[in-house]
């Protein structure tokens, strides 16, 4: 299972999470994000993949940004396009789609075979970090071929909760806000205790 953290920005408390061992670290490149990477930090991680999180941001821009940074992958957290992807199509990317109902797994359709994941969140007041959770029996009418990552509101109270989540696609879950001290700082210890939670069930590789 891929173990992704999001909205990290600081060098120090970057060096901690990517300790930790996990899988997939994420910076947001959305100006009107509270998680924004407004400067470049001091330090980014070489024992995980970096992935670039963009809002409806231009072609030209995401590609300067992810050869700036060395993005592995690159996140699309708006309402890019098939056409825009298929532009980008020479890196990894995963597009996030925000989820209520079943309906709303409608809108993957046109992304089938362009991107490498989807990433599954809530609808909420903002893009991403919102911190609640929908519910993830919706997912049980997503029969796309495309991957995906469990995303919204995951907390350290949730092991349990994944563990018993199981869906053919599902590779993997997107932690951020519920582990963090402040907007773009993450709690060290809450994420390793949930981490080992996990690898106690062997669900954390």
């Amino acid at each position: 299972m891929i173990i992704k953290v999001c909205g990290m920005r600081e060098a120090a408390n970057i060096r901690e999470i990517e300790a930790l061992g996990i899988n997939w670290l994420g910076l947001i490149f959305w100006p009107k994000s509270s998680r924004y990477v407004s400067e470049r930090p001091d330090y980014l991680p070489t024992q995980c993949k970096r992935v670039g999180v963009f809002v409806d941001e231009d072609t030209e821009t995401i590609q300067q940004v992810a050869d700036d940074y060395a993005l592995d992958i690159i996140q699309l957290h708006g309402h890019e396009s098939p056409e825009q992807i298929s532009h980008l199509s020479h890196h990894t990317i995963i597009k996030a789609f925000s989820i209520a109902t079943d309906s709303d797994l409608e809108q993957t359709k046109g992304y089938e075979g362009l991107v490498d994941y989807f990433l599954f969140d809530t609808k909420g007041p903002s893009v991403g970090g919102n911190g609640t959770q929908f519910d993830w029996d919706v997912l049980n009418a997503y029969h796309g071929h495309t991957p995906f990552l469990l995303s919204g509101g995951i907390g350290p109270e949730d092991a349990a909760r994944i563990r018993a989540f199981h869906h053919p696609q599902c590779i993997g879950i997107d932690l951020n806000s519920r582990f963090e001290k402040s907007p773009g700082r993450k709690d060290v210890h809450r994420l390793k205790t949930f981490l080992e939670q996990l690898n106690n069930n062997k669900v954390y590789e």
